[in-house]
């Protein structure tokens, strides 16, 4: 992203983890300047100001903050209120977490010292990928209209998908995105370690993953089901089992989605208990 917004802000961001260490460059590419920067590990706070076009200000404690527009805090929710209660923002300061499931309420109590926010970018985030911004939706929401407006701005200059959504729907919202990212890259993952142990390489399963994946963005998940759970095919799952026997934690995993699979589908039809086909 290389465009310049027109009315460039001023950002501090306080963390330096994997959603700043995506942020921070792609809001120096979009034109505004990232003025500051504050992390629990210097170390990584100086790492991140040196990637940026013009390196920013590592701020050596909460106490000493540069002047901004927009004050965002990349941090884990759990230390969002840790900062909140430690930090000197200037007095009506606009201050956003980019968090999912952290409600706006979290700022209640500097409601007369600050305006609080929600800038929240519904993507994963990890080391060495490059994230396109202009595809990531941005979920906005504020204490004042004011303050909606500078975060609709700063939100609009990376991405053209901006959202208003209120704590309760961006609650939903998130575990949704648990259930579609966090929890299949760990079944991903326990797919791979099977193969592995078989000696088998992890690339046999690379066209399996891209169609189930292509399948399930065209039509309703649910709809596009498949497999020996759906098909109450228990003759395969009784060897499935088997075969995890030396993997108590992921049998039981199996045999909890396998039990999740039937109740979402239903009985199998009569006429399908004969059907040939419904391979996986």
């Amino acid at each position: 992203m290389t465009t310049t917004h027109r009315t460039p802000l001023r950002i501090v961001l306080l963390g330096a983890g994997r959603v700043a260490t995506h942020l921070a460059p792609a809001l120096a590419a979009a034109g505004h300047a990232v003025v500051g920067l504050w992390s629990r590990s210097p170390e990584s706070g100086a790492a991140l100001a040196s990637r940026l076009p013009v390196p920013a200000t590592v701020a050596s404690s909460l106490q000493h903050l540069p002047d901004a527009d927009v004050y965002l805090l990349t941090l884990p929710d759990a230390v969002v209120p840790e900062v909140l209660a430690a930090a000197r923002f200037p007095v009506g300061a606009l201050v956003a977490h980019t968090a999912g499931a952290l409600p706006l309420s979290v700022f209640s109590p500097y409601k007369e010292q600050l305006r609080g926010g929600v800038f929240y970018p519904l993507q994963t985030f990890g080391p060495g990928r490059a994230i396109a911004w202009a595809s990531v939706p941005l979920c906005l929401e504020a204490t004042d209209a004011a303050a909606l407006a500078t975060l609709h701005q700063l939100a609009a200059s990376l991405s053209p998908d901006v959202r208003e959504l209120d704590s309760t729907r961006r609650l939903q919202l998130h575990v949704a995105a648990v259930w579609v990212s966090n929890f299949p890259n760990h079944l991903l993952g326990i797919g791979r370690e099977l193969l592995e142990g078989a000696g088998l390489p992890w690339e046999l399963l690379h066209p399996l993953i891209r169609e189930t994946l292509d399948k399930a963005l065209a039509q309703p998940p649910f709809v596009a089901q498949t497999g020996p759970a759906v098909r109450h095919d228990a003759a395969t799952l009784a060897r499935h089992a088997a075969a995890l026997a030396a993997r108590p934690r992921w049998q039981q995993l199996y045999q909890q989605l396998t039990a999740s699979i039937q109740a979402t589908a239903g009985p199998l039809p009569a006429a399908a208990n004969n059907a040939p086909g419904l391979r996986l």
